[in-house]
């Protein structure tokens, strides 16, 4: 079956309306649904990234695809079609740099799983963020060197909901991360969970605002992580009603939250932690929040077990 026809350059819509009024009137233009599967016009993620046009959704079906995408398009939603550990994308990378590559702005991805993404920097990712405005909602990350990584030249916001980051990280010649947020206006993840992250951080973020709500970051037993999330230049800090935990083999024992250990360079305006349980297991103390900046950092409502202590730096512990 051929793939689906693309619609026509927005160039040539006048004349075209100008000459055959009624075609534009009986065929507007909408977005489309592109299908994805072993048995679907498209056999691949990456036709479909090749077909997409700006607004069109993406379905992809069960099944393992050894494949990377390039999304150019805009305003997309690119989804599993069942459970995100249903459809898988996995192995392949794109131009060095990761299994899905999001060029267009303003996408939604949803229901899937990207695992083993591995580049020959060390920096290989699930998702390379590359323009302004992605959310991501019910996607598993396993096993990658950066989960997300954003370019550190991009703008707008990364939402992140109810997705899993598991086992990803890793240290060499560029640290990958869980998340690794660059100057964005906003990173919000919530309802996220991060585990057995390996060298690196669960969550790093040069974000303007970094918001981290209701979601679960531990190392377990086995996890090697430096930091649950690290600010390292500012910016506005909210961390609320999370269960953090560093776990025996934690490669930094100093902190859980730390902000501003590269240099403030961001406005900090705001550092609020509340209502975050907090556990260290292993045997060393570590801070739930080190803050390095002027800003005084309000703790609320925080429950500390075994050797976990609560701030080191300015502010105030309720």
């Amino acid at each position: 079956m051929s793939a689906p026809s693309r619609r026509l350059p927005a160039r040539l819509l006048p004349a075209l309306c100008l000459a055959v009024p009624l075609l534009c009137v009986a065929v507007p233009a909408g977005a489309r649904t592109l299908d994805v599967g072993p048995d679907k016009p498209l056999k691949q993620p990456s036709e479909a990234a090749a077909a997409a046009a700006d607004g069109d959704r993406i379905v992809i079906a069960p099944g393992e695809y050894f494949d990377c995408a390039v999304w150019h398009a805009s305003k997309l939603v690119i989804e599993g079609s069942g459970r995100p550990e249903d459809t898988v994308i996995t192995d392949k990378t794109c131009q060095g740099k990761g299994l899905f590559l999001i060029d267009g702005e303003d996408i939604t991805i949803r229901n899937l799983t990207l695992t083993r993404a591995r580049v020959p920097d060390g920096n290989g990712a699930g998702i390379r963020m590359e323009a302004s405005n992605l959310t991501i909602e019910h996607v598993r990350f396993v096993n990658n060197q950066n989960g997300i990584l954003t370019n550190g030249d991009v703008k707008g916001t990364l939402l992140v909901r109810d997705s899993e980051f598991l086992r990803n990280g890793a240290c060499g010649g560029a640290c990958a991360h869980g998340i690794y947020a660059g100057n964005l206006d906003l990173l919000q993840v919530e309802g996220s969970k991060f585990f057995e992250t390996k060298q690196a951080h669960h969550i790093k973020s040069r974000a303007r605002r970094t918001e981290v709500i209701d979601s679960d970051l531990q190392d377990g037993p086995n996890g090697t992580s430096s930091y649950q999330i690290e600010v390292p230049n500012g910016g506005t800090v909210v961390v609320r009603g999370c269960t953090i935990q560093k776990g025996p083999q934690a490669g930094n024992h100093s902190g859980a939250i730390v902000i501003g250990m590269e240099g403030v360079t961001q406005p900090t305006r705001e550092i609020t932690v509340e209502n975050n349980s907090f556990r260290v297991d292993g045997g060393y103390s570590a801070f739930l929040v080190v803050n390095e900046t002027a800003t005084e950092a309000m703790l609320t409502g925080n429950r500390l077990a075994g050797s976990a202590k609560a701030l080191r730096g300015d502010g105030n512990v309720q």
